[in-house]
């Protein structure tokens, strides 16, 4: 049985995965429904994957962060919390990761075979440019986009999809959080 990989992102309403400028952590736009719903969606066993560059901001940002801060979520101690892989061709172990593990090579191979090897479902929270050649590569099973109600037109940072294929998105639920951000998941495939 292969394994289901979601590549979980969020987004500004114009695409931009962060933002410079005065912006805060989830674009200031976070509530508890929000926050409850992410725990939730971590709660079970799955492994998450992420890239060299994703690894190292969220390694930054939670060992500069304090316990109070919002940065510690408790979904993302949960995330923090659960096995991965990180595809790297240049870190080395050991990680400032409690269950992590560095695998070299080409993501699109490496996760291939973590599809077919893992009994757990895969998750990816950004890692924006592996996620783009996963989707390519038809390997992401659930696009799962996270819409904040902002436009970030002067100070977006990382367009999510700059540079990717052509996909059709085929919408398997849709929901609303704290009365203003969108949660979508779609099936995604080359068009």
């Amino acid at each position: 049985m292969t394994a289901t990989y979601t590549f979980d992102v969020f987004s500004s309403l114009d695409g931009y995965g962060g933002a410079g400028g005065d912006w805060t952590g989830y674009w200031g736009k976070q509530g508890p429904e929000l926050l409850d719903h992410r725990l939730a969606q971590y709660a079970g066993e799955q492994r998450m994957v992420m890239g060299a560059h994703t690894y190292r901001a969220f390694a930054q940002m939670l060992s500069t962060s304090t316990e109070e801060s919002d940065v510690r979520d408790p979904w993302v101690t949960r995330m923090r919390a659960l096995p991965a892989t990180v595809v790297s061709n240049t870190l080395q172990e050991p990680l400032d990761w409690p269950d992590a593990t560095v695998v070299r090579g080409d993501a699109v191979n490496v996760v291939a075979r973590l599809k077919e090897e893992s009994d757990v479902p895969l998750r990816s929270h950004g890692s924006l440019s592996m996620n783009r050649a996963l989707m390519a590569a038809g390997l992401v099973d659930r696009l799962q986009v996270t819409i904040f109600p902002v436009i970030t037109g002067r100070t977006g940072l990382d367009r999510v999809f700059e540079g990717a294929a052509d996909f059709d998105l085929e919408l398997i639920e849709c929901r609303t959080l704290d009365d203003r951000i969108q949660e979508c998941v779609y099936r995604p495939t080359v068009h």
